[in-house]
């Protein structure tokens, strides 16, 4: 791709993590404050963009990347985890997908 659009409205929070969640996973909710790796078929919050003490920095708006699963256009797509990155869904988070090629999808949250 010759463009970017890393950057846009990128939004960060903190909460705190089960020891399972590594930076690039998407994450959900698992309690209040804190989130943990999603499974396949789960909506997600967002992307963890680092790890430290117990602690996990989300991305919860602006553009990502991931690796796709099956078939993903662009234009709005309801996106849930796939077993390694996301796929589309009959439920889900509607997401503008913006880029869309063999392996990978961006999309902002």
């Amino acid at each position: 791709m010759n463009i970017s659009f890393t950057g846009y409205r990128e939004n960060v929070l903190t909460f705190e993590c089960t020891n399972t969640v590594a930076v690039g996973d998407l994450v959900k909710m698992s309690a209040s404050g804190k989130v943990t790796k999603v499974s396949a078929n789960d909506a997600f919050i967002g992307k963890c963009v680092g790890v430290r003490d117990g602690y996990a920095a989300v991305q919860l708006d602006g553009y990502m990347e991931a690796a796709k699963s099956g078939t993903v256009n662009v234009g709005y797509n309801k996106l849930v985890a796939a077993a390694s990155g996301v796929k589309t869904a009959e439920s889900g988070i509607d997401r503008l997908v913006i880029y869309s090629d063999d392996t990978t999808v961006g999309f902002i949250l």
